[in-house]
């Protein structure tokens, strides 16, 4: 190793979902929404004018638009780069103790990603063998603590009581309650942030509003949680939401129908597609997320994943202790769930 070397900082980076580069292929391993965004995104036109000037640095259209929707003063919320970038900048933020943070050993795999980069001390808390979140092992002193609601890839989503519990229980540090999936079924945190000033929400465009492409996310939580978010976002960097993400955000979170709507045809397809691979001998956790995590009780799941691959139907397979015979299924559309569903009947009936 080279001299420069030796003051370089030094990670195991994040491996995202595959974003394949070939056509013809069924795309169930990112948990995309398959039915793209409001029309009210696709209508309104773009002045590319005003891409010559900076954006708003506090994308306040936006900040606006999402605290009238949820009935909140804008004090409470913070927008970023997708949920990856509002949560990276919680990390920073507020785990600086040198007491270990808490998250799920099973979870989204970002979490440990961060803690390495910022130096924070963490420890991965087993979930049990139903892959559930035991709260009671995040009542004990630490430095912080998150978790999605859903969690991923298990798709379990935890009650409310459930949430307030670890918060009542962790009020000396910031509680980061994620929730890029709770429109698929669970049950938000947002009652919760008046009640407790340490409670952050974290929420994302990508998975129910179909803007993965956009990229944007957002926090909400006490005025104070909010503001210390923002002076070290503007110590980062002051113009990280773009312009085009900041109008057709907005358009967005006004087409409350066209969300409804969606939302219920992927839950829809969720469940006719839950009750009929059960059928063929699958096995997956109560799903309140748009994929499902599932396990076959007898042909490996990489063995799936491979096959499926070959015949041009992408999941996700992750090589990890505990979820090493579990793919997570992105739901896509009645059509593309079909075509999977006749893939794997004939995959079972093969073996």
């Amino acid at each position: 190793m080279s001299a420069w070397e030796d003051n370089i900082r030094k990670v195991v980076p994040y491996v995202p979902g595959e974003q394949p580069k070939v056509d013809n292929i069924i795309k169930l391993n990112t948990n995309e929404n398959p039915y793209g965004p409001s029309p009210r995104v696709e209508k309104i036109a773009m002045d590319m004018e005003k891409l010559k000037l900076y954006p708003d640095p506090a994308a306040s259209a936006l900040v606006d638009a999402i605290a009238n929707y949820h009935e909140v003063s804008s004090d409470k919320v913070f927008v970023g780069v997708g949920s990856d970038d509002v949560l990276a900048m919680s990390f920073l933020t507020f785990f600086n103790s040198g007491k270990e943070i808490l998250f799920p050993d099973i979870t989204y795999s970002f979490y440990d990603v961060w803690a390495e980069l910022y130096k924070i001390p963490y420890k991965a808390v087993p979930v049990d063998d139903d892959f559930r979140i035991i709260k009671e092992d995040y009542h004990g002193e630490n430095g912080g603590v998150i978790f999605p609601n859903p969690n991923a890839p298990t798709s379990i989503a935890e009650p409310l009581s459930f949430v307030e519990d670890i918060v009542k229980n962790n009020q000396d540090v910031v509680v980061i309650v994620d929730e890029a999936y709770v429109d698929f079924g669970g049950e938000t945190a947002l009652p919760l942030v008046d009640k407790y000033e340490n409670l952050l929400v974290v929420r994302t465009f990508s998975k129910s509003r179909s803007m993965a492409g956009l990229r944007i996310g957002y926090a909400i939580g006490n005025p104070k949680l909010i503001k210390y978010l923002s002076d070290v976002k503007y110590s980062f960097n002051s113009y990280t939401m773009n312009m085009p993400s900041i109008i057709y955000g907005v358009e967005s979170i006004a087409d409350d129908d066209y969300f409804k709507e969606t939302v219920a045809k992927v839950v829809d397809t969720r469940e006719w597609f839950k009750s009929e691979i059960e059928k063929l001998g699958f096995a997956c956790p109560p799903s309140s997320a748009n994929f499902l995590f599932m396990t076959h009780e007898s042909i490996p799941a990489k063995e799936i994943f491979e096959k499926a691959r070959e015949a041009k139907i992408i999941v996700r397979y992750f090589n990890k202790p505990r979820i090493d015979n579990y793919l997570r299924v992105t739901i896509g559309t009645r059509k593309e769930m079909e075509s999977f569903l006749s893939f794997l009947k004939k995959l079972v009936k093969d073996n």
